[in-house]
């Protein structure tokens, strides 16, 4: 296998498309093509598990395979993964000024753009999308139905030996109904046929609920359109909860792109898709019947459970660009959306809420857990700023907080601040409440424990010391006060020999 790091020439066109997104990836030297891998052998999964490993979550690259080898065939892709994720590359895509390497700096700067956008409320600015005509729509350069149609010539992935099949997995999946509103969503769905796939929203999600209310209505069929590697945009809106159950998430897009979204007419129905997506399938799901789904590599990283009756459509038409692309998420190990417009809407809620809140972050890898710092003033302070972030039924099973000055992006900095600081006594256990997501560990679906470990440092008043000692670094900062600067100053110097070399 040879792979080289893409060094292209930025295009300076707008990031309409994950087409545009690539390309500004490429420019920075932020993808890996790699010629052909077989995935017989689950060598791209295999590779994805590498490449983390040995770059970490937030600097990996996201790759690209130009062939894969899928069941005794060598398929056209390009298959793309890892492509969200790093605080650089979420600053390129939210039109950050001033980009750097530096992930603190970036996690900042993004966020700080994006919460700057909300209004006074904490809602997101909605601008509604814009129709153009199909002749004008990259998606539909290909229009295949009836016996055209054949969903399982294209590279989609089975992960792992144990998930049920292949499945598309990073598709926003559309409904629309005229009297019960819109819903976009991220649904994994398992290729079952040429014509035929599965979609899982699970329980109390917005798709489940609104097709669970046309069931009720007596209806047979839902139609519903899938939009498979859509604009960054779309995406971000149809994994995260920036809307709320029947908003129009399509508003919201052009809200984060500051310009209406350029939309298309289904084929086959009145839903309209993002105009730059790679493939849309279209097809009905019927309400009254049934079929076994799964089992599946879940987010937590552990083998999701089969489920015997689930949704599944029918499909009705398939429109796609010549020499489409795959985007493909390996669940639990890569960043398959954008992050920041969810952490900057979360941190403006919370700041409402929680006096002197000063940050908040989600580990890599660490889903269920949490770490918040704030300026803490008064005995209590932590305990109560966790319980408001325990409160979301959504994640959040683990609340970690800290003081101002730990950094919450460096694990080992809040290890280090759970030795230091904390003791058992400064923590809160839930034994039971909501929680949707699908933690392994949880003997009961939708319901979990929770617990909030209060690190900083503990007031007299909550049993902690009557004075905290001196920190190290401190004490060189307020006794040598030039050093750091002289450092910095030198630090090029440094390395001129090379690391190991100098002296």
């Amino acid at each position: 296998m040879s792979y080289t790091f893409a060094m292209s020439v930025a295009s300076g066109r707008p990031i309409d498309s994950i087409r545009d997104y690539v390309a500004a990836l490429e420019a920075r030297g932020r993808l890996l093509r790699i010629e052909s891998m077989d995935q017989d052998q689950y060598e791209i999964t295999a590779f994805a598990y590498r490449l983390l490993e040995r770059f970490g979550s937030e600097a990996a690259p996201g790759f690209l395979v130009e062939r894969v080898r899928i069941d005794g065939q060598w398929r056209d892709g390009p298959v793309l993964a890892n492509l969200y994720g790093s605080w650089p590359d979420e600053a390129l895509l939210f039109g950050v000024a001033a980009i750097n390497d530096d992930q603190h700096q970036m996690y900042r700067a993004v966020i700080d753009t994006l919460v700057g956008q909300l209004d006074r409320s904490g809602n997101w600015p909605r601008i509604p999308p814009v129709v153009v005509p199909a002749a004008q729509a990259p998606c539909k350069e290909v229009v295949l139905t009836g016996d055209a149609i054949d969903i399982e010539r294209f590279a989609w992935l089975k992960n792992n030996p144990g998930d049920a099949g292949r499945y598309i997995n990073m598709g926003s999946v559309f409904m629309r109904d005229p009297d019960l509103g819109s819903n976009v969503g991220t649904y994994r769905c398992q290729v079952k046929g040429p014509r035929k796939i599965g979609v899982n929203p699970e329980p109390g999600q917005h798709g489940w609920l609104l097709l669970r209310e046309m069931q009720q209505r007596g209806d047979k069929i839902a139609k519903v359109a899938i939009a498979v590697a859509p604009d960054p945009m779309t995406f971000c809106a149809s994994s995260t909860k920036m809307a709320g159950f029947k908003e129009d998430e399509l508003e919201f897009v052009g809200g984060l792109r500051g310009s209406p979204l350029p939309v298309v007419k289904c084929e086959t129905c009145d839903i309209f898709v993002p105009a730059q997506s790679e493939f849309i399938i279209e097809g009905e799901i019927p309400l009254d019947q049934f079929e076994a789904e799964g089992p599946y590599g879940e987010m937590y990283g552990f083998q999701g459970a089969a489920k015997k009756e689930n949704f599944f459509m029918n499909i009705k038409a398939v429109t796609h660009r010549r020499n489409p692309w795959v985007l493909n998420s390996f669940t639990g190990l890569t960043w398959d959306m954008p992050k920041a417009p969810q952490v900057a809407s979360n941190l403006f809620l919370y700041k409402r809420l929680i006096p002197g809140l000063t940050g908040l972050y989600s580990p890599a890898g660490a889903s269920g857990v949490i770490v918040i710092g704030i300026q803490k003033r008064f005995p209590g302070q932590g305990i109560s700023a966790g319980q408001y972030i325990a409160a979301n039924p959504a994640l959040n099973k683990v609340v970690i907080v800290v003081d101002d000055d730990v950094d919450i992006m460096d694990a080992g900095a809040v290890l280090k601040a759970i030795g230091a600081r904390w003791q058992p006594s400064a923590s809160v256990l839930i034994p039971q409440t909501q929680m949707m997501m699908p933690d392994p560990s949880r003997p009961t679906p939708m319901l979990s424990g929770k617990f909030i470990i209060d690190a900083t440092r503990q007031l007299p008043q909550e049993g902690g010391p009557k004075s905290w000692p001196a920190q190290n670094r401190d004490l060189l900062s307020r006794g040598a006060p030039g050093s750091f600067d002289l450092v910095d100053q030198r630090w090029d110097d440094y390395f001129k020999n090379g690391p190991g070399k100098a002296g």
